[in-house]
């Protein structure tokens, strides 16, 4: 699938503003917070599928309006689910206001009048078709006008993340099963429950074992590194984690791969001369005997035979990729079809 984008970076800095704003024209009107005498460096792109839609955004300050005039030339009702990496939103709304940090989701409508002023932004958002998740309506409705400051909230951003860096790799007829695994999500994260979470249990799973690899991988040098440490530092059961890497061998097998992959990879770089009990030492490796035995364990070399290859240029080891770790003028033409 291709995504809509929409980027003034090639226009002449005078003429970004205004271009920023036709684009989002008429569903929202769009000011900015300064002068924008140096440009308006921007960018939003949007993936279109069908009932779901995910957009990102990269720009800098601006108070958003949407009025009755934008509701009226502008019909969409959707509902939003925004997540910040960068920046921050004041969202004034029919239910009040409310103010959503970076790294906090937030979830608002379309479908309604509302003011917000954000600072510069690289956020992400999925937005959801009424029609096609009418059966969330109550849920939705009750919490739209609020920052979901909450534990589930919080692995709802690291979903909402996920499913962006899924979509390069997904085609059309990925398009109901994503819809699918959204709604689960959603429902989970929006309104817990322990019928809604059976339901969203591989979405939940996933985001969370992404959530404890990314911070391993933050933390491959400590020697606190645990599954007791990892327990503390997510919030989840010791039995949530072992169940998240039971198909990997366990957690603790994980982190020591890991770790032998990051010095296998140091010893790989011909302009690396640091002794290798130096290095293993860095990821906790203290015995040289007990590094070497695991090292040839897991790639079936020793580590002195991988630098030897790469001081003559021969990559020795190819590392495993799975554990390594996949006609439109304006914004609104993209909703065009959900207005039909």
């Amino acid at each position: 699938m291709t995504p809509a984008t929409f980027a003034t970076q090639s226009l002449r800095p005078r003429e970004q503003l205004q271009a920023w704003q036709e684009w989002f024209a008429p569903v929202f009107d769009i000011s900015p917070t300064a002068r924008a005498g140096e440009g308006f460096s921007a960018k939003n792109t949007v993936w279109s599928l069908g009932d779901v839609s995910i957009s990102r955004v990269l720009a800098p300050s601006v108070q958003v309006k949407r009025a009755k005039a934008n509701l009226a030339k502008a019909p969409i009702d959707h509902w939003v689910l925004s997540y910040c990496t960068e920046g921050s939103t004041k969202v004034q709304t029919p239910k009040g206001e409310f103010e959503a940090a970076g790294g906090v989701p937030f979830l608002w409508s379309i479908g309604e009048h509302f003011e917000s002023t954000r600072t510069r932004i690289d956020r992400v958002q999925i937005m959801l078709s009424r029609d096609a998740f009418h059966d969330l309506a109550p849920l939705l409705d009750a919490a739209r006008g609020t920052a979901l400051d909450t534990p589930w909230g919080g692995l709802l951003g690291d979903y909402i993340l996920a499913v962006e860096r899924w979509l390069p790799s997904m085609t059309e007829s990925d398009a109901p099963r994503l819809t699918s695994a959204v709604r689960n999500m959603v429902a989970a994260c929006v309104a817990p429950s322990a019928g809604h979470r059976i339901q969203a249990e591989e979405e939940i799973d996933y985001t969370q074992l992404q959530r404890v690899r990314r911070t391993i991988q933050a933390q491959l040098q400590s020697p606190q590194l645990q599954p007791a440490a990892l327990c503390r530092m997510l919030g989840i059961s010791r039995s949530q984690l072992y169940r998240l890497f039971e198909r990997t061998g366990g957690v603790v097998r994980y982190i020591q791969r890991q770790r032998l992959m990051r010095i296998c990879a140091s010893l790989s770089d011909p302009a690396n001369h640091r002794p290798i009990a130096a290095i293993a030492a860095d990821f906790c490796f203290e015995d040289p005997s007990s590094f070497s035995r695991a090292f040839r364990q897991e790639f079936g070399c020793s580590p002195g035979d991988v630098r030897s290859a790469a001081k003559v240029g021969i990559p020795l080891i190819a590392v495993r990729r799975s554990e390594m770790e996949a006609g439109i003028v304006r914004f609104a033409d993209l909703f065009a079809d959900s207005r039909d």
